[in-house]
């Protein structure tokens, strides 16, 4: 084959550092906009984007071109950069030193997508640790419960 193809479909979830509640209401679409032309920017393709004040969920495709860590980094790294310059009370924001990355088939993007946009009704009954829990079980993923969050 004379050129690279790829098509990986992926749900990025992080959080704020200590899951402070810094991602306000009216911060937020700006927030998701800013995150959505990061990635563009860089080889990926946003289907959707949305979460509450203490973590975000991203369904994107990865760029053939960047290794995974790298790309999440790199929308980490700019968006905390950006909303360290919205508002002096933000000065301090970072995100969570982890992630969690989780592949999503051609047939479930509407899914994730509606789960996505439903997030402040889905977090009035269950916990970010209990949705990455969640996550993390479904997938097979090994974890350790005292390293999930920071």
């Amino acid at each position: 084959m004379s050129q690279s193809l790829a098509s990986v479909k992926l749900h990025v979830v992080f959080s704020t550092k200590c899951r402070n509640p810094w991602l306000v209401p009216e911060l937020r679409s700006d927030c998701y906009q800013y995150l959505t032309a990061v990635a563009k920017n860089n080889g990926s393709h946003v289907y959707e984007v949305g979460g509450v004040s203490d973590h975000i969920h991203i369904l994107l495709t990865l760029p053939r071109t960047v290794a995974l860590s790298e790309f999440i980094s790199m929308l980490k790294t700019s968006t905390s950069r950006w909303l360290k310059t919205k508002d002096i009370g933000l000065r301090h924001f970072a995100w969570q030193t982890g992630y969690g990355v989780f592949s999503v088939s051609e047939s479930q993007i509407e899914h994730v997508r509606q789960y996505i946009r439903n997030q402040e009704i889905h977090h009035r009954k269950q916990t970010f640790k209990n949705e990455l829990i969640k996550f993390l079980t479904m997938s097979n993923v090994p974890y350790q419960e005292q390293y999930l969050l920071d």
